[in-house]
């Protein structure tokens, strides 16, 4: 059956919904479009992520790059982080972002950017203690991204990026950076790359 005019746009709108796996909003539902441009991080891997993350979570103020659904800066709120900026491309998405901050009352924790990451990295201002950057699947990051982060002081030698990818891409640190932690489950890898000392600004 072809659909057509509101009964299609409808159907283009139906959402996949993934739960929190712990916290305070632990089991609370995170939704998101269904469809390519949206691909949520594995269950277990998000589980596995966030166990190794359990000591920086406390007040952290948090970036979750090509955002998504938003799963990932939620499930750190759920689990103690302070403040997430969320920057995903796609307008809908983001604003099912917002609506999901308000859904799950922490709306004043979160901030909600609509655009391309590569480009919004050059506007941010502040410090973030994690970074999260999961680009779609077998797409690595934009050069320079990290280089960026870095040079305007949005992340320094105590701060964490974690960069999700194809465990067939293995991720290099560009320079400023070392790899401090690599995890593969499967056909996801997780990079975990920390600042150099002295490289911040």
């Amino acid at each position: 059956m072809v659909l057509a005019g509101p009964r299609a746009r409808a159907a283009k709108t139906i959402v996949q919904h993934m739960r929190l796996t712990g916290g305070t909003m632990r089991s609370r539902r995170v939704a998101a479009p269904k469809g390519r441009a949206v691909r949520p991080t594995p269950s277990r891997v998000k589980e596995a992520l966030f166990s190794m993350l359990a000591p920086r979570l406390a007040d952290a103020r948090v970036l979750d790059l090509y955002a998504g659904s938003g799963a990932l800066g939620f499930e750190a709120i759920s689990r103690g982080a302070g403040h997430v900026t969320f920057v995903e491309a796609s307008k809908p998405t983001a604003a099912r972002i917002r609506q999901t901050g308000m859904d799950l009352g922490v709306a004043d924790r979160v901030h909600v950017i609509a655009g391309d990451a590569a480009r919004v990295v050059g506007r941010l201002h502040g410090r973030y203690d994690l970074v999260f950057a999961d680009p779609p699947f077998a797409q690595v990051l934009p050069p320079g991204m990290l280089e960026t982060l870095r040079g305007r002081g949005l992340v320094d030698r105590d701060s964490l990026v974690v960069y999700e990818h194809s465990a067939r891409m293995p991720a290099a640190a560009p320079e400023g950076f070392t790899v401090a932690r690599e995890a593969a489950y499967g056909s996801v890898a997780l990079t975990f790359l920390q600042p150099c000392a002295g490289t911040s600004v």
